[in-house]
């Protein structure tokens, strides 16, 4: 089975990729292991800000949704239930489907299967009732299970934040934010949320321990100061969830095992492929988007998903170079805005330097 291009990961940039390249006139197949494609968004049930061309006041549900009715009207072939278990010299990926193992030959593949929470150790850390935030999100907003009724979260990025509120919104008490840092990290008007509701902030503090009879019973949390836990200063409370938001890191084992370069970008989550102004990588025909790229906000990883559909529609020969050229700059610069300010600076000179490196490659 041979095809023009292979999407592996149907999330925010796997599908934004899609409709790019299927609208240039690629023939397009995106692969996603879940029962639904549209990964993130679907969780996301808070509305977007920013500016009209970044989705302002629309929800994440409702983005996806658009995104899916688009991949439609495009033509592009979706594979749902479907693990991409290797990808092999020649561009032969390999799909685990109804069973069965299936190779596709692919003239582009691009990658975009996203990122993983990172795990937060602590003593207690392996009792059942303590998760990543992201699981807890998917327990709420896509089974409509409430993980537990007295939640203590630990991290005050975006993440951390927007899922309390979301915990608070479906029944839970949320007992606090633990941060170890001095400040938060959320956007203000997410954490303003929080504490209108009255639930406390506990800076520049970190978990010290979980208890409980073969499960979360109890959270002991303490000043952090230096790298180290301030013993004397302990507070504990009952709880029967405990959820990380200590960030993310790209997943990039499929990247790897098609030899793709990476290198250790920390703004960026940890080990990512290097790539381009276009997102292709060291192997030429292999691109990559979304947080697989480094990990970032959702607008960011839907416009690098365009960017790569444009990129390959044009190595294709579908789109003319003027109105590709065109198009990608229009893209690069959308880009640009969503890494202004003091959140995204820091990445966006860590992506120029990934850009500087995969043009060097």
């Amino acid at each position: 089975m041979k095809k023009e291009v292979v999407i592996i990961g149907g999330g925010p940039a796997g599908l934004a990729a899609s409709i790019e390249a299927a609208k240039g006139g690629a023939q397009v197949l995106v692969i996603d292991e879940n029962k639904r494609p549209g990964g993130q968004l679907f969780k996301q049930i808070h509305k977007f800000f920013g500016s009209k061309a970044h989705n302002a006041g629309i929800r994440g549900i409702d983005i996806g949704k658009r995104l899916l009715e688009e991949t439609q009207e495009c033509g592009v072939e979706v594979w749902l239930d479907s693990a991409v278990i290797g990808i092999f010299e020649g561009k032969r990926v390999a799909v685990l489907r109804e069973g069965k193992t299936v190779t596709v030959e692919a003239e582009n593949i691009i990658i975009c299967t996203g990122g993983a929470e990172n795990p937060l150790r602590f003593p207690g850390w392996t009792l059942p009732g303590v998760m990543g935030a992201g699981a807890a999100q998917t327990m709420i907003n896509v089974n409509r299970v409430l993980p537990g009724k007295r939640v203590l979260m630990v991290g005050s990025g975006n993440v951390g934040v927007i899922v309390a509120y979301q915990l608070l919104q479906a029944g839970a008490d949320v007992v606090g934010i633990v941060e170890g840092m001095p400040k938060i990290g959320a956007y203000g008007v997410h954490a303003a949320k929080l504490r209108r509701a009255g639930v406390p902030f506990f800076l520049s503090h970190t978990i010290a321990e979980a208890k409980g009879n073969g499960k979360v019973e109890k959270a002991v949390i303490a000043k952090f100061e230096n790298g180290k836990i301030v013993k004397g200063t302990e507070l504990e409370t009952d709880v029967d969830v405990i959820c990380s938001a200590v960030g993310l890191r790209p997943l990039t084992e499929l990247a790897s095992m098609a030899g793709v370069h990476q290198e250790f970008i920390p703004e960026m989550g940890g080990w990512m492929p290097i790539h381009d102004e276009n997102m292709e990588t060291s192997v030429k025909g292999i691109y990559v988007a979304g947080d697989t790229a480094g990990v970032e906000e959702a607008n960011t990883a839907m416009d690098e998903g365009r960017l790569a559909g444009t990129a390959v529609a044009q190595a294709l020969g579908y789109l003319p170079e003027e109105e590709a050229e065109s198009r990608k700059q229009e893209i690069r610069e959308r880009l640009n805005a969503l890494r202004q300010g003091p959140f995204g600076e820091r990445r966006m000179k860590a992506k120029q330097r990934i850009i500087e490196k995969g043009a060097q490659i």
